[in-house]
């Protein structure tokens, strides 16, 4: 959820995002969604390609309470 809001921040669609990425549109919504999850690796290309700080997102995971992820 935090990835897709930032996504939507950065004013791009889940097609435009995976262009960037060098993946399709499948990609971005399949993570989006939680049917996959990113690697270490995969999140911070994303990160970068949404210029945003990987460890801004591990901040606004840790405030919340997800418990087990």
């Amino acid at each position: 959820m935090l990835l897709r809001h930032a996504r939507k921040k950065a004013g791009l669609t889940q097609e435009e995002l995976g262009e960037k990425l060098g993946k399709y549109k499948t990609y971005v919504s399949k993570y989006e969604s939680g049917e996959r999850r990113l690697d270490l690796i995969e999140f911070i290309e994303v990160s970068e390609v949404l210029e945003i700080e990987p460890s801004d997102i591990f901040s606004e995971i840790r405030k919340a309470d997800y418990g087990d992820f």
